[in-house]
């Protein structure tokens, strides 16, 4: 859709310096019909926010040429396009228009209600939710009734999606109960995952592919919110890790975060 911007910006390396594009593939682990261009986060918001301000001419489906002249219009283009027709760097691009989009909260909820189903990739995901400083003023009610509807979904990357929202923007005095509460009601085992598991690492980047059980993704998820909650209420968090239902596989991926991270490494050893 605007494609045709973002290649000019595309690094030699990345063209030419096939070690460097394995690496960068790996990383990312799109999906196998997810094209990948190579740019790199800098580049992207840099696009985002002038596309934001001034617009630019998108490209429909069928090749029709649409004039945009914001981001809100750009976002519409977005919304319309086929799904898989997008690739890596424009679900990312999307994601950051909806944060810079000054509006209502209703509207961004229709905004996310277009685009949570998107997701696919913990890059996209984690981007978009990690910068989203827009749930930091939102009213806090209102953001925890529209994030119950992705906690109750059966896809990978909309209940991921919830998870890592209430990790960066409800893990306080206020809330934790209440995200401790929705995590261990999640149904992991019945989450589906387009993600197809392989053993041992692959010669080369397979998209698509995880090591690990599935869904592979929320379960990291969740161990991370784990560790980040032990990070700043570690008795309250070590009780409810104790008589959680979360599979044990879960928890043992939470107890090798936090043995791992320095924010956690010497909590978990008291």
């Amino acid at each position: 859709m605007i494609e045709h911007i973002l290649q000019p910006l595309v690094s030699e390396r990345f063209r030419s310096d096939a070690r460097y594009r394995e690496g960068h593939l790996r990383v990312i682990n799109a999906m196998p019909y997810r094209c990948v261009l190579g740019l790199h986060a800098p580049e992207m918001k840099q696009v985002a926010k002038q596309i934001s301000r001034e617009g630019c001419v998108a490209v429909a489906f069928n090749n029709e040429r649409i004039q945009c002249a914001n981001g809100a219009e750009i976002i519409s283009c977005f919304e319309a396009m086929p799904n898989k027709e997008l690739c890596y760097e424009e679900t990312l691009i999307w994601g950051m228009l909806i944060n810079l989009e000054k509006c209502s909260l209703e509207k961004r909820f229709r905004m996310l209600e277009h685009y949570v189903p998107v997701l696919d990739n913990w890059a996209v995901c984690d981007s978009f939710c990690s910068h989203a400083k827009w749930m930091l003023r939102a009213d806090k009610d209102a953001l925890w009734t529209f994030l119950q509807w992705w906690f109750d979904s059966k896809r990978e990357f909309e209940v991921r999606f919830a998870i890592i929202v209430a990790m960066c923007y409800f893990l306080n005095e206020e809330w934790r109960d209440r995200v401790f509460s929705c995590i261990d009601s999640i149904d992991i085992d019945g989450i589906e995952s387009e993600y197809r598991i392989v053993k041992g690492k692959q010669q080369i980047a397979q998209q698509g592919t995880v090591q690990g059980r599935e869904p592979y993704y929320v379960r990291m998820g969740v161990a991370w919110l784990l560790a980040t909650a032990l990070a700043k209420f570690p008795k309250e968090t070590r009780a409810f890790a104790n008589r959680s239902s979360i599979p044990r596989d879960v928890i043992n991926l939470y107890v090798r975060k936090a043995r791992e991270s320095r924010k956690t490494r010497d909590i978990f050893a008291l």
